[in-house]
């Protein structure tokens, strides 16, 4: 390590130098040598830089924090710890405030762990290389230990639709009944809702290391709390043959693949810091009581079967955008109006602003200063070749509007909804299909 000793070893070498003798730098090697400085190779440097690196992850940080949902998650893009499509669609649907504590929202979309008093939120960064190592698809069945406010277990809902099968094991009441109050929350108000068919979880109550052994086995295992060495055999025993069980495992977040009945491949991804798993605990003489998993396989109702059908039907005939339409508030309009202006290469001005004509018809603002021609010219020079310029006027209406000098993105929408209110059926059928979502 450089230290101060290094340091006036080089000034006396320079001051040497300074006065005229022919020694330079006076056997600096020797010099260093004489009295024992020790100097740190390059390759324990990196490595010291990779561990500072990896106590930010365990923690979270290892993004910026966004000024909504859909900014921290273009930061986890970039930042490569989101890396599929699913589980884009997956955190965009859900808005990660909805599940903090009203006076807690302002850290949602901060890239950090979350807690109070029971209830718990891993960082946004540990969650997404948690769903990226997990390989969801849909149909799957999957076990969430340690399931907490729900959040996680609703995303990977989203992404095994109806025939999915979404249990999680709690071990605080009051943590799953404020899962089910979030859960509630999303089905009866989420925008996004409708654009999926979701697999519904189940929460119950008791410690994950208490699980009745004649509960089946799963596709996907993921486990929110410390696994010890001891405890991994009896984590691996949950998964079914082909399946992936994700979880902290000394000290690292760490994938099991189960490729045999007995073998096991093993990947580490990340250095994390979780707490332990609470150990049972059993007074003298007691039996354990065992935790049972809901059913694997329900069979469904006739009536729920032709739900499923009828909405996936009629989203094959609705037109519109993808599954997770990008958001913007209105304190981000000054971020698109100068992104926009890059775009033809024009000088953003403190009361001037110049968009391409396409995405908006003229100035933001009334400036009436200039001469037509001056107007004129700013507007061809920004406008698309070959582009009529009455087309592009009737493709922007309806898309955008202006209020305040923010650009604010109309409401999508919800075409399913209209369509199905539009159905010839009795109003409680209607409802029925819809969820019975109020909006």
């Amino acid at each position: 390590m450089f230290t101060s000793r290094i340091v006036a070893t080089f000034i006396e070498c320079l001051w040497g130098k300074r006065e005229g003798n022919n020694i330079i730098f006076r056997n600096t090697v020797d010099t260093i040598k004489q009295r024992q400085i020790t100097v740190t190779p390059i390759r324990a440097l990196r490595r010291r830089h990779q561990q500072r690196q990896s106590e930010s992850v365990r923690m979270g940080g290892a993004v910026s924090a966004g000024e909504d949902n859909d900014e921290l998650i273009d930061n986890l893009k970039e930042a490569q710890y989101i890396r599929s499509d699913l589980v884009e669609q997956a955190f965009r649907a859900i808005d990660r405030a909805d599940y903090y504590l009203e006076e807690f929202r302002d850290s949602a979309y901060k890239d950090l762990a979350w807690r109070h008093g029971n209830i718990h939120l891993s960082a946004p960064c540990i969650y997404s290389e948690v769903m990226e190592a997990l390989d969801l698809q849909p149909g799957l069945s999957f076990l969430n230990l340690g399931s907490g406010t729900g959040y996680l277990s609703t995303m990977v809902g989203l992404i095994l639709g109806p025939f999915g099968v979404n249990h999680g094991v709690e071990l605080h009441q009051d943590v799953i009944e404020y899962a089910y109050q979030k859960l509630e929350f999303f089905i009866k108000t989420s925008d996004s809702f409708d654009r999926f068919e979701f697999c519904e979880p189940c929460f119950v109550m008791g410690n994950c290391l208490e699980i009745a052994p004649e509960s089946g086995q799963y596709d996907r295992v993921y486990c929110g709390a410390g696994v010890q060495q001891e405890q991994e055999d009896y984590m691996k025993n949950l998964l079914k043959v082909e399946g992936i069980l994700v979880l902290p495992l000394e000290e690292k977040l760490t994938k099991i693949t189960r490729t045999g009945y007995n073998s096991w491949e093993t990947k580490n991804i990340i250095a994390v810091s979780f707490a332990p798993l609470v150990l049972p605990k059993h007074r003298d003489n007691s039996k354990p009581k065992a935790v049972p998993l809901p059913t694997m396989f329900e069979v469904r109702t006739l009536q729920d079967l032709a739900r499923i059908s009828i909405r996936l039907t009629l989203k094959k005939t609705v037109p519109g955008p993808g599954p997770f339409p990008r958001r913007r508030l209105a304190h981000n309009g000054e971020r698109l109006r100068r992104r926009r202006a890059q775009h033809c290469g024009s000088t953003l001005l403190s009361n001037r602003y110049v968009f391409m004509s396409r995405l908006i018809p003229g100035p933001i603002d009334d400036n009436n200063n200039r001469s037509d021609t001056e107007e004129e010219e700013e507007e061809g020079n920004c406008r698309i070749l070959g582009e009529p310029e009455e087309e592009e006027e009737q493709e922007e209406e309806g898309e955008e509007s202006r209020e305040g000098g923010a650009l604010l993105h109309e409401a999508p929408v919800n075409l399913l909804r209209e369509r199905i209110l539009g159905l010839p059926l009795p109003e409680p059928l209607k409802m029925y299909m819809l969820h019975y979502r109020e909006k």
